[in-house]
């Protein structure tokens, strides 16, 4: 299967919520979350290098449709609903359309 469609986010947290920030995010790849979705082929989660509160989200989808559909459920959304607590500012997005490449965990 092959990724359509992807963006990366930044995310910032207000100042020593980084960890807890990252904590939720990974909650994404719990079974029944966005991020165990067949359809989702790419979900990093990473921490900028010199700010521990900056974290990152990469993510590559079959398709833009299945994205925006596995984020309107349920669990998608309740994770969406108990970051906002956690952010400084808004999340800044970049969307793509992935070529190629590789991951290995």
């Amino acid at each position: 299967m092959n990724a359509a469609y992807g963006f990366n986010a930044t995310l910032t947290a207000k100042p020593g919520k980084g960890d807890r920030l990252i904590e939720l995010l990974l909650t994404g790849l719990d079974e029944g979350a966005p991020g165990a979705s067949e359809h989702c082929l790419v979900y990093l989660v990473s921490r900028s290098a010199s700010d521990p509160d900056t974290v990152h989200v990469t993510e590559g989808w079959t398709s833009e449709e299945d994205h925006h559909r596995i984020f309107a459920g349920e669990a998608a959304q309740a994770i969406v609903a108990k970051l906002g607590g956690l952010l400084a500012k808004e999340s800044e997005y970049t969307d793509y359309v992935p070529v190629r490449g590789k991951a290995g965990f």
